[in-house]
Order: structure tokens, then sequence, then C-alpha cells
């Protein structure tokens, strides 16, 4: 291989592993993500979603944080079509694969956090907008 077409293929490793591949769909949006340390007792648990995304492309491994996000988008765009409203991570991601929990806690059934919750925002974005989340490490 010449030094050029090598440079051409690092490159677009390079490119490829700061895309997002998955974007939140209209529904995803209504989905918390409940925190390990909530106490989700008084929601109904509905079941368990796996989800999937590319954590490596040719030799390049994608960053962590990355497949990390689409793993939660992914959960969060699954969970309506089992009328879920609060999904929560059941263990870290492995080799891009992620379970998660999805529960149904309702206007009148909240989850009480173990800890102080933050204010919640205002209002969501617009449909296509981007949306940011803090990466917690419980």
């Amino acid at each position: 291989m010449t030094a050029s077409r090598l440079l051409l293929v690092l490159a677009a490793g390079a490119t490829l592993g700061a895309c997002t591949w998955v974007k939140m769909e209209p529904q995803g949006h209504s989905i918390r993500v409940a925190r390990a340390s909530e106490n989700l007792s008084a929601c109904q648990r509905l079941g368990e979603i796996t989800v999937t995304v590319k954590d490596q492309v040719g030799l390049y491994r994608r960053d962590p944080i990355k497949v990390k996000d689409e793993l939660e988008v992914m959960a969060r765009n699954e969970a309506p079509d089992m009328q879920a409203d609060t999904i929560r991570a059941v263990d870290e991601p492995v080799n891009g694969e992620q379970s998660w929990q999805a529960f149904r806690c309702g206007a009148g059934r909240s989850a009480a956090p173990a800890q102080a919750s933050r204010a919640a925002p205002a209002e969501r974005p617009p449909a296509g907008d981007a949306e940011t989340f803090p990466v917690r490490g419980d």
C-alpha cells in the first residue's frame, strides 16, 4: 500500500469514528433515562431492551462515549414500542452492546431518585436539534 493510500484510509477511519450514526426519533425525546441509584419501585417494569451498535470500524475503535451515547439513543427510540416512559441501563456497554430495563412510571407514579435530582429542562428542543447530557459514572 502506498503512503498516500494509507493516509487516505487512516483519514477515512478517523472521520467515520467521529460520525454519529443513530438519530433520536421524535418519540424517543419523551423517554426519561433513570440513574442506577434511582428507586423505581413505584414504576411498572415492562421488560428489557438490548441494543447494539458498531464499536469498531475495521481496525479503528470508535470513541466509547459516542458508542455509549448511541446505545442510549437506540434504547430511548425502542422504549415507546413497549409503552415505556423510563429506561435504566442494566450494565455498561460491552463490544457495542448494552441492555436496558424499560419501565412505565406515568404522571402519577413518578420515580423517586435516591439523591437530589437536578431540575428538568423547561422544554425539549424541536425534532432534529441536538440534545446533550453529561456522562455519569454510576
